[in-house]
């Protein structure tokens, strides 16, 4: 066996000794984006774990192996080992996927399609390194009911701090000893929960004890968190920037903080795009900027043409907005992630560049002006989403429009949801489904497949994936207020 292996080993061994753990928890991520896990006996642990990996079922992962060709090996990776903070006695550990007749890394691993992504870069010579700022948005919830069958169709959220129950005799809410809550009447409006104190924020001590675990356990650096604008417990936790792959860990991670934090106060997270009517949905505004020799290179020192951006860096966003639409179908990838993209609600439909204005897609954001912190926010992602294949999937486009030349365009300064018609239908938009999205990554991939980072294979299984189960599963089923529209028809 490799001295790698053995250096891996003896790591993690000696992180189980130091903490008193006698398990070790593998964690991978699926097509679709959603940790998968399995558990080993700390007797289990040896080199060949770390050098070739521990079996499992592909053809039970969703958008692995048919069962044919099912057999699949999970390789640990030492670098990502901390202890769990959420099952007892357990080191955690991120494990790359590998094809045991190939003796390679599997090519619809979206973690391998990150690393690929990260050396495409190098090999490029454009950058040695990109940076990502994701800002991910979730809302916490008491409870949540929701059930699909032939006769009946039907979601229901409640929340203490939800605006609809300002009224309300009986409450969700629970003191400290279980009992009931009494109606206090302190709640955010709806599209009114930016920045507000307790006791309106009811948040602030679970999002506070999820940074503290960010931070402590998974390495994360937090720079802020708040509440967001919506009713009913939406919140926002702010990471620091860094490495593409490094981040996409830390986005598995972040996810697995809140829902596990959420739980332990007798609620429930989600990141879901748009769970409440008539109020702001979820985003994950992503920053975004390419570094060569630990110099920024979408700074101009001298100005440059537009809000301090170099060429590359205008370029960069060229790529971005160039294939925007088709981008949609990783970076906005559910059927419900278009219920918060709709023109003329709080969502950047419409693909243009700004600076500060958060109403294009392209914001450069003018806080400060020190060069490192030049770069561009690409406003469409959602949480739904895959990071590993949209952070790479939006570093593809960007190389792209490098590589190139193209222009963004002409920077609009105005108020885009305040445009008329006529203007609007200048623009390009987002698209309005995600099967139109879908519709547009087939037609707009080859910028994709360069230098093998994503492969055929997998964007055909993405799309298969997706209509299947999104775009098929939503337009079969009748929608509730349909009962309202034509019942009487």
């Amino acid at each position: 066996m490799s001295a790698t292996a053995k250096k891996s080993l003896d790591r993690v061994l000696k992180l189980m000794a130091d903490n008193d753990c006698d398990s070790l928890d593998l964690k991978f991520t699926d097509v679709p984006g959603t940790w998968q896990h399995l558990s080993l006996p700390k007797s289990q642990l040896n080199e060949d774990l770390f050098e070739r990996g521990t079996g499992f079922d592909g053809s039970s992962i969703r958008g692995f192996q048919s069962i044919e060709e099912s057999d699949m090996l999970l390789v640990p990776r030492a670098d990502t080992a901390t202890v769990d903070p959420f099952i007892a006695g357990t080191l955690t550990i991120i494990a790359d996927v590998s094809d045991p007749l190939t003796n390679s890394d599997y090519s619809r691993d979206p973690r391998f399609v990150a690393r690929k992504a990260e050396k495409h870069l190098s090999k490029t010579g454009i950058g040695d390194v990109s940076y990502w700022g994701p800002e991910l948005e979730f809302f916490v919830f008491d409870s949540v009911r929701f059930d699909q069958r032939t006769n009946y169709g039907y979601y229901f959220i409640d929340s203490d701090e939800g605006i609809w129950n300002t009224g309300s005799e009986q409450m969700v809410g629970r003191g400290p000893s279980g009992e009931p809550l009494p109606n206090l009447g302190s709640r955010p409006r709806q599209k009114g929960g930016y920045f507000p104190t307790p006791p309106v924020d009811t948040m602030t001590d679970l999002r506070n004890d999820c940074a503290k675990i960010m931070e402590t356990t998974f390495g994360m650096e937090i720079e802020k968190h708040h509440h967001e604008v919506a009713t009913a417990g939406q919140g926002e936790i702010d990471m620091r920037y860094g490495p593409l792959l490094t981040i996409a860990d830390h986005v598995m991670e972040y996810k697995y903080v809140v829902r596990n934090v959420a739980k332990r106060y007798g609620k429930v997270a989600t990141f879901m795009p748009k769970p409440l009517f008539e109020d702001n949905g979820t985003g994950m505004h992503t920053h975004q900027s390419i570094w060569k020799d630990g110099s920024p290179l979408f700074a101009d020192p001298n100005g440059g043409r537009y809000a301090g951006l170099s060429e590359l860096g205008l370029n960069y966003i060229g790529g971005l907005l160039h294939h925007a639409k088709a981008l949609a179908a990783l970076v906005a990838p559910s059927s419900n992630s278009y219920k918060r993209l709709v023109p003329g609600f709080e969502a950047p439909t419409i693909l243009a560049m700004s600076a500060r204005n958060r109403s294009a897609a392209a914001r450069i954001p003018m806080y400060f002006q020190d060069p490192h912190a030049k770069r561009v926010e690409f406003r469409p992602p959602d949480p739904s989403c895959n990071p590993y294949l949209a952070f790479s999937a939006m570093l593809m486009a960007g190389l792209d429009g490098i590589q190139r030349g193209l222009d963004p365009g002409e920077a609009l300064e105005v108020d885009l949801y305040q445009l008329s018609e006529e203007e609007l239908a200048k623009l390009r938009h987002m698209p309005d489904s995600l099967n139109a999205a879908l519709n547009e990554l087939e037609d707009d991939h080859e910028f994709l497949l360069s230098g093998n980072v994503f492969t055929p294979d997998l964007l055909e299984t993405w799309v298969k994936f997706k209509r299947e189960t999104e775009v098929d599963g939503v337009r079969l089923r009748p929608h509730p207020y349909e009962f309202f529209l034509s019942f009487d028809a």
